[in-house]
């Protein structure tokens, strides 16, 4: 915080100087000033001066002084940093890092791994980048030392070659205690919250990479990034009771449904589960895989291809319009005057051991519509350019009109909705009515199907719908905590950076429980913008020593300390002499 004077003309012509006490904030990574109050007049203010001084000496305990002898030396972002801390305390990680990444000289692993953590929670960059929010954020360690950027100007990377070691030799050993890290945080998480680990979620994300990453493990596979021509890692999250408890990292060209073996073997073997559910996505599992399951004496519920079924038109086809159930729906879908439905029955499977529930959406079938609709649009005009072209004369060969038919018909999926012939030279193009008519009928439902006797058929849609917790996971793992695109160009570089991201996700899904817990509506996104206006403030009044505090906040600050019961917000005292680190 610091004052401003602004000049203001009046409506007679007079010019009068205000002064005004500004604030300096970030806005989605951009430096913006708010004004916190106006304080009037500067030259009546000056007439008060003295009454000012002698008001704020009694309550300060400190002598009068003049104004310009206050000087404002530091002002460093604490809000945040604060909060990452008393998260880390409520998980355990202290302890669990402390345990498992072993000894250092100087500043302690664990306490090197908080800074890593919290700025990809806080303000993600890279391992160069992490210097310059050194700067503008105070960051110490459990001893209350600050860390300090350590800069030099020979080359083209400016941070220090000793620092970034520093931070890469952490990174190292996050990852050779990986597995260690997430079973001792798993059962800490457990006794914190009691959950029995039966019911398993499990899905899969990819991302990407900016240059060729690491040979032989960075490949080209299957981009839910819409990055084709980026190589790629495969990133698989395994959840329960709505925590990550651990993830895996595989090479870009991996199928989806070959890893799920290696996830359920590492559940039974690292972690001691007995028998679980496995709960999966469309086209995550093959007929095979779930034999496999099975066999191992574990369950699933999963949800099934629509497409390429031989049985889904069986199964949509038993469905009786008069013994739907209703699914609750959401407090966003109840505040609207008309909310969209979720039904859902059971129907027969004629599969031993196979239950099959069919789910009918409002919402689903909106938005399956609308995107059947641009679809068809986009294919359409691909195929009139090339129905142009033709009449035109400008391909003339049928092999070639086909090629160019098959591709169009490629790009947006416009083989579901559109065939096409050549008759006498012309190409002609009409919609595909069988296509169409089983694509519409498939729009907005789909299909679960589980092995579990005992869970209700609302029960089945309820545990299912909680795959969404993941697919939420995904969205914040790869934006809020730019995980994506990896510049590193050494494997274990890459699953280190991962790591960090997931224990970054890790906190944050705590700060989101004791917001809810609070009934706080604040996104943790939202409460950490809003604990950036606590500040650590280090100033100097005349010839008195520094003093250092802590400043309140806005509203929104308060409240999130006080759900995660933040009283103290000094950071520790340093040993004297021992203020910094790098």
């Amino acid at each position: 915080m610091y004052l401003r004077t602004v000049k203001v003309r009046s409506s007679n012509g007079t010019v009068n100087e205000y002064v005004r006490v500004v604030e300096a904030y970030r806005d989605n990574g951009k430096v913006k000033q708010r004004t916190l109050a106006d304080l009037g007049r500067k030259d009546l203010l000056v007439e008060l001066l003295p009454k000012l001084q002698r008001l704020l000496g009694q309550d300060a305990g400190i002598e009068p002084a003049q104004s310009e002898d206050l000087d404002v030396l530091d002002a460093s972002t604490w809000g945040p940093i604060l909060a990452v801390r008393a998260l880390f305390d409520q998980l355990g990680l202290w302890s669990i890092l402390d345990a498992t990444l072993g000894k250092a000289k100087g500043v302690p692993f664990t306490d090197r791994a908080f800074v890593l953590v919290a700025n990809r929670l806080i303000h993600p960059a890279s391992e160069h980048g992490l210097a310059g929010w050194l700067e503008t954020d105070f960051v110490c360690d459990r001893q209350g030392r600050r860390f300090l950027p350590n800069w030099h100007q020979r080359n083209r990377v400016r941070v220090h070659f000793s620092q970034l070691e520093a931070w890469y030799r952490t990174l190292d050993q996050l990852l050779a205690a990986k597995e260690r890290i997430e079973l001792a945080l798993y059962h800490r998480l457990r006794d914190l919250f009691s959950f029995k680990p039966d019911l398993v979620l499990y899905d899969i994300t990819s991302t990407y990479f900016e240059g060729a990453g690491p040979v032989n493990f960075a490949r080209n596979g299957h981009s839910r990034d819409e990055k084709p021509h980026n190589v790629q890692v495969i990133v698989g999250v395994v959840m329960v009771a709505g925590w990550p408890i651990a993830h895996h990292v595989w090479e870009g060209n991996r199928v989806d449904h070959s890893t799920v073996s290696e996830a359920i073997r590492d559940l039974h073997q690292r972690f001691g589960f007995n028998r679980l559910v496995f709960v999966g996505d469309r086209g995550m599992v093959t007929d095979d895989r779930l034999e496999e399951i099975i066999a191992q004496k574990n369950g699933y519920l999963v949800g099934v291809k629509r497409r390429r079924n031989t049985k889904l038109a069986e199964w949509l086809a038993a469905v009786d319009e008069t013994k739907w159930i209703s699914c609750p729906v959401g407090i966003t879908a109840q505040e609207r005057t008309n909310p969209p439905r979720t039904r859902a029955q059971e129907i027969p499977s004629r599969i031993d051991g196979m239950r099959v529930i069919v789910v009918d959406s409002d919402e689903r079938r909106s938005y399956e519509e609308d995107m059947r609709q641009k679809s068809m649009q986009r294919t359409r005009t691909h195929l009139e350019k090339l129905q142009k072209r033709v009449a035109a004369g400008k391909l003339k060969q049928p092999e070639k009109i086909g090629a160019a038919a098959e591709r169009a018909l490629q790009r947006n999926h416009g083989y579901r909705y559109y065939s096409w012939d050549i008759h006498q030279g012309s190409f002609r193009y009409f919609e595909n009515a069988e296509g169409l008519k089983r694509e519409k009928g498939i729009e907005g439902r789909y299909v679960i199907a589980t092995s579990e006797t005992a869970l209700s058929v609302l029960e089945v849609v309820a545990i299912y719908k909680e795959l969404s917790d993941i697919e939420q996971g995904f969205r914040q793992l790869k934006d809020v905590l730019a995980v994506r695109p990896i510049y590193h160009q050494i494997e274990t570089c890459v699953k280190a950076h991962i790591f960090v991201a997931a224990l970054a996700l890790l906190v944050q899904r705590l700060l989101h429980r004791r917001l809810e817990q609070s009934r706080i509506d604040l996104s943790p996104e939202r409460a950490m913008q809003a604990l950036a206006t606590v500040r650590h403030v280090t100033i100097r009044l005349d010839d008195q020593p520094e003093r250092r505090g802590v400043s309140g906040g806005c509203p929104d600050a308060r409240r999130v300390l006080k759900a995660l019961k933040l009283t103290d917000l000094k950071p520790p005292v340093p040993p004297k002499g021992q203020e910094t680190v790098m």
